[in-house]
């Protein structure tokens, strides 16, 4: 019954482990339910939200009328979201914001952050710093592992007679393409394209743009396979 209550609310075809014990699905199910409660309590007086959203413990969310939640989001424990944008944070559904992590759209009050997309069925893992000080979209179904970090905006700093502070801004934006698997530590900087289908390496930093289908690693990021030509040739040695 709860396999198939699962799978309703999250879309598709969900199991649980058959090693959880009854006594530990009672207590899973009841700290998603104080989620629940408590996602409620916000969805009603801040945020917008389409379905079930279930907050954490010491949530911290400012200026929830920029924010949209999609279906059955889940925001634990710990997590920060500064919601100052100059256009909206859009959150799909079944999404999942890891313990410890921040969303920062606020700049500074002469020029604020611009805003952030995020598809349905992604996953970010604990301690992720997301800034929107630029754009930022991620696509559907990207799987992002913990201590990720994105950074739209860069300093100018050509002229060595003004401090670097004065010299203003820059911010192109970034954006990951859906069925994206990012690993631990993997940092993104502005003006960046991530196609869909990539996966990046644990640790890498990734400074430039890749196509879809890319295996990409190291600091800085380079291209060390392409996954479709991976997937012909082993089709064709079967």
């Amino acid at each position: 019954m709860i396999n198939r209550i699962l799978s309703k609310i999250k879309g598709s075809d969900y199991k649980l482990d058959t090693n959880i014990t009854r006594i530990q699905l009672f207590s899973i199910l009841l700290s998603r339910c104080m989620m629940a409660a408590k996602g409620f309590c916000i969805k009603v007086f801040y945020t917008k939200s389409a379905g079930v959203l279930f907050v954490g413990k010491k949530v911290i969310i400012k200026h929830g009328k920029k924010i949209f939640f999609g279906k059955n989001v889940t925001i634990n424990d710990n997590c920060y979201i500064n919601a100052l944008v100059s256009k909206k944070i859009i959150i799909g559904d079944n999404f999942s914001f890891g313990r410890n992590s921040t969303i920062d759209g606020y700049g500074i009050l002469s020029n604020l952050g611009e805003g952030l997309i995020i598809g349905n069925n992604v996953g970010i893992s604990p301690n992720a710093f997301i800034s929107v000080r630029g754009e930022v979209v991620i696509g559907d179904n990207t799987i992002i592992g913990p201590f990720f970090s994105v950074h739209p905006e860069n300093h100018i700093f050509d002229d060595i007679n003004i401090e670097i502070r004065k010299q203003g801004i820059t911010r192109k934006g970034i954006k990951i393409g859906s069925d994206c698997w990012i690993g631990a530590k993997v940092t993104i900087l502005d003006n960046v394209t991530i196609g869909d289908h990539c996966v990046i390496a644990a640790g890498s930093i990734v400074t430039k743009s890749f196509p879809e289908y890319s295996v990409i690693a190291g600091v800085p990021a380079k291209i060390i396979k392409n996954r479709k030509v991976v997937s012909n040739n082993e089709n064709i040695n079967d």
